[in-house]
């Protein structure tokens, strides 16, 4: 949980490790934090590499391209969504995935995988903007954890990776809520597109669990924001 002192600061990513207690911002990063909110040498700036720590820093010097800044205080969080893997459809409509995606990474998701169900009218990918999307999420709720994501082509090569397969099914007689989580285990939550899973993929898996998460049928993109929810309450 963040730190009660770091809850009105506004925080900056870079992708750079720590180098002589040094941290450089680059880019729309850099653009942000001198050209739009006019940071000065001397200045106190928060930044995240992504890796779970926040950097209380001094701005060190001020280039044409680049901010430099002095490392003078590190918060440590630890993850943990580190084992739990969200499995995304991808869905007809790009706003309505975005949102899910955006709003997963707010509540502390760190682990999507996004894959073309059988029944997924979208096609194509659409990375560099989904990653744009996850760092301002994750810059805009103080995440310390960069989520990683990946794309698969279809169901069968989630049902390879080692770790829990967790079906959302509303036929299930098993209700989310009581659904325990062992912190040693690595799980896969697979949410279906808006057609739901065929029949075929269904019976892909067969050593998962399936759950429903009420009596009513939600969104596809509905039902992804509450298991994130529900998860990381």
């Amino acid at each position: 949980m963040i730190s009660a002192s770091l809850s009105n600061i506004e925080l900056y990513f870079t992708p750079e490790d720590i180098i002589d207690n040094q941290l450089i911002l680059h880019g729309e990063e850099f653009n942000h934090a001198v050209k739009v909110m006019r940071h000065s040498e001397g200045g106190i700036i928060y930044i995240t590499t992504g890796k779970g720590r926040i950097y209380k820093s001094e701005i060190n010097n001020i280039t044409r391209q680049e901010l430099i800044a002095d490392v003078l205080e590190v918060y440590s969080f630890e993850n943990r969504m580190k084992n739990i893997y969200f499995c995304l459809p991808k869905l007809k409509s790009q706003e309505r995935f975005e949102f899910a995606l955006e709003k997963c990474v707010e509540l502390g998701i760190t682990n999507f995988i996004v894959f073309e169900s059988e029944r997924c009218i979208a096609k194509g990918e659409r990375l560099e903007r989904w990653q744009k999307i996850i760092i301002s999420a994750m810059k805009q709720s103080l995440r310390s954890y960069l989520p990683e994501l990946e794309t698969v082509k279809s169901l069968n090569q989630i049902i390879s990776l080692e770790g829990l397969k967790i079906l959302f099914e509303q036929n299930s007689d098993k209700s989310f809520k009581d659904f325990k989580i062992d912190t040693d285990r690595k799980y896969f939550f697979l949410f279906g597109p808006e057609g739901g899973f065929s029949d075929e993929e269904i019976k892909l898996v067969k050593e998962g669990e399936r759950y429903k998460l009420g009596n009513n049928r939600l969104r596809s993109e509905t039902a992804i924001t509450t298991v994130a929810a529900l998860l990381t309450a």
